[in-house]
């Protein structure tokens, strides 16, 4: 691998009370940072650079994001999560996707992140109606080609869908009542069995790029032996364990009727599972118990905001989150819902809702704040606080140069507010993972777009047919889970995170 000398460029640097930034110049070697310093004297051979006019900073990472359905945005409208859930993944075999459509779909957001200086992303995959080895290893061979880091886990729920909310049973007629109790599509020791494949396959790939993780979609979409299952596969190899936990009051519901009362974070933690390994993914409906559990265990929060307002969530308790020390990331969630897969827009949105949440402004977060979670939040949710996240040497060396000559920094007033708040994606020339440069001047390396997006057009506009006739079948469902929806939102849980409109 050629060294690459990046010169000239302003490094950014973050500290617990704010950013600054100095021209340094940053030797790439052997995918890490060799050094940083105010000259560094190229050696014969080296790449150079030249930075002048940009700014250095750390690769973003996009911290839960959900692959499959990269091909869906736009496609759905603004709804409650358990309804939006009904139309966005049936499972029918028809929708079975190929493996070149599972390779496409996920080129899709890798080359949208790698434009817009993402560098990493940890993929929450769901496969319907089931993972298979084949669809899998494409869409890890997809993250393999494009160049970007990709920590990746099978998302899988394995309990009856009645099981895994509150209300639906006493609300289904009889005769659909069996449909919704019939048992997963696969089950858990098959599971666990692909697990075993996809980490030895996988893990520690590409030069250690492509990454394993763990996930059980959700407490309680799963059984404890399963979830433990899961805990000792992520004990031993170090990986990420990803969980959905109180996104929506509906769960916070399903504590009181289905947990005993307990919320998913007290009953996680009731089975030893709630980890410095794992990625507490929303958590908005939590008190403050939760919040010291999450705390002590030293878990990661995953804050989509984008996706929380999309669905109609909440607002999550950021700034209590951050007093107690848990470490938060950021995360785009699934295309289909924020509708792109822009990490600037989430670092801005996050930026701006929790001013609506907090009546004292001290209390709101800072723009150093919101860069810390991109960056270093990111890093350490992927278990990688001491090799990314940072321009440092030692560290991996994935970056993005963004030009301080347009108008998102004209005039440069305060750097890290209009990182966060004025920057688009759009000032980004060049991105680079793991030493390589995989993205210069709005060009993919290796990757011909425009044959792209007309593939992914041929692909999906095929599939429309059977999409459009699942969405009808599941028109039958509406009714029922729209009660449901509304007993949840009436039920009185001691708290509220959603913001009142009148």
């Amino acid at each position: 691998m050629t060294d690459i000398l990046i010169r000239g460029g302003d490094v950014l640097t973050l500290a617990p009370d704010g950013a600054s930034a100095s021209r340094r110049d940053v030797l790439v070697r052997e995918g890490r940072i060799a050094a940083v310093a105010p000259a560094i004297v190229p050696t014969e051979g080296v790449e150079i650079v030249e930075a002048a006019g940009h700014l250095v900073v750390p690769g973003l990472v996009n911290a839960h994001f959900h692959s499959p359905v990269n091909h869906m945005k736009g496609a759905l409208p603004s709804l409650p999560l358990e309804i939006f859930m009904l139309y966005e993944s049936p499972s029918l075999a028809e929708l079975t996707p190929s493996p070149r459509e599972a390779y496409v779909r996920t080129l899709l957001a890798a080359v949208e992140m790698l434009k817009t200086g993402t560098t990493a992303v940890q993929d929450d995959a769901f496969f319907m109606p089931y993972p298979t080895d084949e669809v899998v290893d494409a869409v890890m061979q997809a993250y393999t080609d494009v160049g970007i880091r990709a920590t990746v886990a099978l998302d899988q729920p394995t309990v009856p869908e009645i099981d895994k909310l509150p209300f639906l049973a006493d609300l289904v007629p009889a005769n659909m009542r069996a449909e919704l109790a019939a048992p997963a599509a696969m089950a858990e020791a098959d599971l666990l069995a692909a697990y075993g494949r996809f980490v030895a396959r996988w893990h520690g790939s590409a030069g250690g790029r492509i990454r394993a993780a763990v996930s059980v979609s959700a407490p309680q979409r799963v059984s404890p032996d399963y979830f433990a299952a899961l805990d000792e596969i992520s004990r031993a190899h170090g990986l990420p364990f990803y969980a959905h936990m109180l996104e929506t009051k509906l769960q916070r519901v399903l504590g009181q009727t289905r947990f005993g009362g307990r919320s998913l974070v007290r009953y996680t933690a009731d089975l030893g599972l709630l980890s410095a390994r794992m990625n507490l993914i929303h958590g908005i409906w939590i008190d403050d118990a939760d919040i010291d559990l999450i705390a002590e265990a030293g878990t990661v929060v995953a804050h989509n905001p984008i996706s929380n307002l999309r669905l109609g969530s909440g607002v999550m308790r950021f700034r209590d989150l951050r007093a107690r020390g848990v470490p938060i990331c950021l995360g785009s969630d699934e295309a289909i819902a924020d509708d792109a897969v822009n990490m600037w827009a989430v670092a801005k949105t996050a930026g701006l809702i929790h001013n609506l949440a907090e009546e004292d402004w001290e209390r709101w977060p800072a723009a150093h704040e919101v860069l810390d979670c991109l960056f270093a939040g990111g890093a350490r949710a992927m278990g990688a606080a001491d090799r990314l996240g940072a321009i440092e040497p030692g560290r991996e060396a994935d970056l993005a140069l963004v030009d301080l000559d347009t108008l998102a920094f004209t005039p440069l007033n305060d750097l890290a507010r209009q990182l966060v708040y004025c920057e688009n994606g759009s000032s980004v020339r060049l991105t680079m993972v793991a030493g390589r440069i995989v993205m210069r001047d709005g060009v993919v390396a290796g990757i011909d777009e425009a044959a792209l997006r007309a593939e992914a057009r041929a692909i999906f506009d095929a599939r429309r047919p059977a999409l459009d006739a699942a969405r009808r079948a599941a028109d039958r469902w509406m009714p029922h889970y729209r009660a449901m929806s509304l007993a949840a939102m009436g039920t009185d849980v001691a708290m509220e995170r959603r913001v009142p409109g009148r």
